[in-house]
């Protein structure tokens, strides 16, 4: 099912659609492309084992985003794959404090698509967690466009590429505005955080698709 949603919707990119996923939406999305034709399900989930050859089947260039990374087996393990640093940010040693990103500067003029995606009144905005909270630089493909980022972390926050005639963001993190926002919390009342940079950055998804170049003058 996870499979048939993610095919449908990169066919919709390619012919011009817009994707934006948070979250587990980006990680979870790109593994179930790139492991199309690979039981990668423990019997826990489908009742029949797992491929034990699953790392070395996974095609990469299925997948917008993500290479080289490999999928976590263990059942049990609140984790997909390498590419969220869920749990490795922590030997970092990072904090609440330190957890922040920067935003990247673009020209309006060369650059209007990330520039109008990151729109913002600062540049550096403070982390949050989610089930994949960032994405490990060393697994984002080297044509995938990194809009914002923890250097310090060596973490990709927000990311940006076209695929056919559309394109997708991905970012990281739940709850811009609850840092370890749990299951079953109450939902973020909005109306207390009217200058989130977070949540800018996801009405800056949400309007995107309503922007129309002008038409140039023959």
């Amino acid at each position: 099912m996870k499979l048939n949603s993610a095919k449908k919707i990169k066919e919709f990119v390619f012919n011009g659609g817009f994707l934006f996923a948070m979250c587990s939406a980006s990680d979870s999305w790109d593994i179930a492309l790139a492991c199309e034709g690979i039981d990668i399900c423990e019997s826990i989930y489908d009742h029949d084992p797992a491929d034990k050859n699953i790392n070395s089947k996974i095609d990469y260039t299925k997948g917008f985003a993500f290479e080289n990374y490999k999928i976590k087996t263990n059942p049990y393990e609140y984790e997909y794959s390498e590419i969220d640093t869920y749990h490795t940010r922590r030997q970092y040693g990072m904090t609440e404090k330190t957890d922040v990103f920067s935003l990247f500067d673009f020209s309006a003029k060369w650059d209007p698509v990330p520039s109008m995606l990151c729109q913002n009144h600062t540049q550096t905005i403070k982390g949050f967690w989610g089930q994949t909270v960032a994405f490990d630089k060393k697994y984002v493909k080297k044509n995938v466009l990194i809009m914002g980022e923890s250097k310090a972390f060596n973490e990709a926050r927000y990311i940006h590429g076209e695929h056919g005639k559309g394109t997708w963001t991905f970012y990281g993190g739940h709850d811009p505005e609850d840092y370890e926002h749990r299951v079953e919390e109450p939902p973020t009342d909005l109306s207390l955080h009217p200058n989130s940079p977070g949540y800018r950055l996801i009405l800056n998804n949400i309007l995107f698709p309503a922007a129309k170049k002008k038409k140039q003058k023959t």
